[in-house]
């Protein structure tokens, strides 16, 4: 291993430590190793950093967020040797765009279930058929569907266990008896197709592995092709974290149908999903036309009331 990447696979250890995952940064900065080996440079400088992040692809946000990475990891490198360069912050101005929520409607979930089911191997069709399934009706996120094992899945208690989520926080996920059902099905029906995986994991590929998030992505777009969704704009397109907005939507909505306290509900859902703060569920919910529409007609009916 070459002292970079031990410095790398170092600088990883420590932040993990601290409770970061880094999945993600890991496999991009692995990349900026790759990049700075084959400039035969022995160390990170400010002109390397800033040509691997603004490589063909992606537009000024990306550029500026791997070059965020590369300067974590050159902050870190500096400590241990003094010739790293961090570059300077700021380097690459950009804000981030919010991508507009895509919220989709049951026949929406019906095309891709249906488009889940042409996939060629029939355990991948059935395993992208039930993630579908699970992400629509409990708003998971879905790293925390990936990262299910089956001892996470109590169908006795109709229960799942998310551990160690986002903010390192864990929660209980109850389930409606028939997606209980559902996911019994398919664990008998996997135990078929593949008898005996060796990875925990619920949800497996063809190999009998755990799903990785990004070939999840990948499936994702071949779905959505396939079930003919479009994009309503440029920022808002199908995304498989868009159920998760459509899940939060969808519980307000039938709150308010039942006459239910909205305020309470919203509390409750804010905790069903996992998030550290409510006002995250609050974004969640404030790019539904639906609610915005329920909202004004409140309004109205306040404002009518009043003497």
């Amino acid at each position: 291993m070459s002292p970079l990447r031990q410095a790398l696979a170092d600088y990883l250890a420590v932040r993990r430590s601290l409770g970061y995952k880094l999945a993600y940064p890991e496999h991009l900065l692995g990349q900026f190793i790759a990049y700075l080996e084959d400039a035969r440079a022995g160390t990170v400088t400010t002109a390397h950093a800033l040509g691997w992040a603004t490589l063909p692809g992606g537009d000024a946000w990306w550029h500026a967020q791997r070059l965020s990475m590369a300067r974590g990891f050159a902050q870190y490198l500096h400590t241990i040797d003094p010739a790293a360069e961090v570059p300077p912050a700021g380097l690459i101005p950009a804000r981030a765009p919010r991508a507009t929520p895509y919220l989709y409607s049951a026949g929406d979930i019906t095309a891709l279930i249906a488009a889940a089911g042409s996939l060629r191997s029939p355990l991948r069709a059935a395993t992208y058929q039930t993630l579908i399934g699970l992400l629509t009706v409990t708003g998971m996120r879905v790293g925390e569907a990936i990262r299910l094992d089956r001892a996470d899945f109590g169908p006795a208690a109709g229960v799942l266990t998310i551990r160690d989520s986002k903010f390192g926080k864990s929660r209980l996920v109850p389930l409606h008896p028939t997606t209980t059902q559902a996911i019994s099905g398919y664990l008998r029906l996997r135990g078929r197709l593949h008898p005996g995986p060796s990875d925990p994991a619920v949800f497996i590929s063809p190999a009998g592995t755990r799903l990785i998030y990004c070939n999840v992505h990948a499936t994702w777009r071949k779905l959505v092709r396939t079930s003919g969704l479009q994009a309503r704009s440029p920022h808002c397109r199908p995304r498989p974290h868009d159920l998760r907005h459509s899940f939060a939507v969808a519980s307000l909505l039938d709150a308010y149908a039942a006459g239910q306290d909205g305020e309470a509900t919203l509390a409750l859902l804010s905790t069903y999903l996992g998030h550290a703060n409510p006002a995250h569920t609050y974004w969640y919910l404030s790019a539904a036309p639906e609610l915005m529409t329920l909202a004004g007609h409140k309004l109205e009916h306040h404002l009518a009331s009043r003497p």
